[in-house]
């Protein structure tokens, strides 16, 4: 099914940067003042061509300006090209909501396209116009994957096939921590054997797209572009980047994004909520709302406080699946004018409101693994930001070149 390939990849030199300044989160999580923190931490930090800025000096734009940095660092050493093809056992170890320790192992590779809407590849989520030409862009000027797609792979085995290949080698080739007290570790692997079980595992399922839609709906119209150019023959621009781990609840864990609303009369707002669902006051205690309130409420928060929205039944009827994002589209849609961002974390969201710089913020629950792959499998598409897979895999610890 999945076609996966080693890859040299392109990687800092440990010898002349600290690899915890360096990586950064992928460009759709990283906050205007999270920006600026990143780049001040390193002129080499990962942000600098993942979400890249003009550079007013020379005219370049931020495309062009990204491609510049870039290729400087690999002319003055900051970067180095591996010598030979790989796979790249990537690890990270973390603490779930729960506190709990964790570890979640899978794989850098060069992942096959779905050129011909095959499925051997399953989206599960729409993308966002803007931000897909944004990453075309990039693509254009650098011809670098600076960021994986995360994919889940059906491959029974795949977990155990990466840390027998890990267990082989004394010690991780890259190693760095960021700000969340997430370790990241990275082991390349090169043998022969070790590469073809674990291709040939993966060549036996489908790959779920969990994070990353937009770079892969880039990577196929940039793939399309370049085959249009030169006689529809193939190249590296076939594959793209990608972090790969097995479909399982004991690797991944999944949070979710929550809805911010600026731009709508908070009176007006409250009008067409009350079109849609029923509005109920919620209880003091917050701590482990929204994931223990009932099925189908959603949580709305407003200069008023806390709110229950209970869905009515024409709802249910227009959702097109049974999602909290699902069925807040359809509120969401009946809005005038107004504009919608996507945030993470609940105290962020509460903030935006309570700040005023926006009307509401409706939380919604996490999506359960088995809805995601029920769902991809029927090949319809989840509303934007229906999951927030976590960690995050970093930017910064490979970049892959389509040249």
């Amino acid at each position: 099914m999945a076609r996966l390939e080693p890859f040299p990849a392109i990687r800092y030199d440990t010898a002349r940067i600290d690899p915890d300044a360096v990586i950064a989160p992928p460009y759709d999580v990283v906050s205007p003042a999270e920006r600026a923190v990143l780049a001040a931490r390193s002129p080499y930090n990962a942000v600098h061509v993942e979400l890249p800025v003009p550079d007013e000096s020379s005219g370049l734009d931020q495309y062009e300006n990204a491609a510049r940095l870039f290729h400087s660092w690999l002319a003055g050493g900051v970067l180095r090209g591996d010598d030979t093809a790989a796979l790249y056992i990537y690890q990270m170890a973390f603490h779930d909501d729960r506190g709990h320790r964790r570890t979640m192992t899978g794989l850098l590779g060069a992942l096959g396209l779905d050129l011909e809407s095959s499925g051997e590849v399953l989206p599960h989520e729409q993308t966002i116009a803007k931000d897909r030409q944004d990453r075309l862009s990039l693509l254009q000027r650098m011809r670098v994957n600076t960021s994986p797609i995360w994919g889940l792979s059906l491959a029974k085995g795949l977990t155990s096939a990466c840390r027998e290949a890990q267990s082989l080698h004394v010690g991780a080739s890259f190693r760095a921590s960021d700000d969340a007290g997430v370790t990241h570790e990275l082991w390349h692997v090169t043998d022969a054997r070790q590469i073809g079980e674990i291709t040939r595992l993966c060549a036996e399922a489908k790959v779920l797209i969990a994070d990353g839609h937009h770079r892969y709906q880039t990577a196929r119209a940039y793939a399309t572009e370049v085959r249009a150019k030169n006689g529809d023959q193939p190249g590296p621009y076939d594959l793209v980047l990608a972090f790969l781990v097995e479909l399982s609840e004991e690797e991944l864990s999944v949070r979710t994004f929550h809805r911010v609303v600026k731009g709508v009369p908070i009176t007006h707002l409250i009008e067409l909520v009350t079109r849609f669902f029923r509005i109920e006051e919620a209880p003091e205690d917050l701590v482990a709302l929204p994931a223990t309130s009932a099925p189908g409420v959603v949580v709305l928060y407003t200069q008023d406080g806390y709110k229950l929205l209970y869905p009515l039944p024409a709802v249910y009827e227009a959702a097109r699946d049974d999602l909290d994002s699902s069925r807040l589209t359809v509120l969401l849609d009946s809005l005038p004018a107004h504009e919608v961002s996507y945030e993470p974390g609940w105290h962020e969201a509460t903030a935006a409101v309570r700040e005023g710089r926006a009307e509401a913020a409706f939380f919604l629950r996490p999506v359960p693994i088995a809805k995601i792959e029920a769902v991809a499998e029927t090949g319809r598409l989840m509303p934007p930001k229906s999951t927030y897979f976590h960690p995050k895999p970093r930017t910064g610890m490979a970049f892959r070149s389509l040249e």
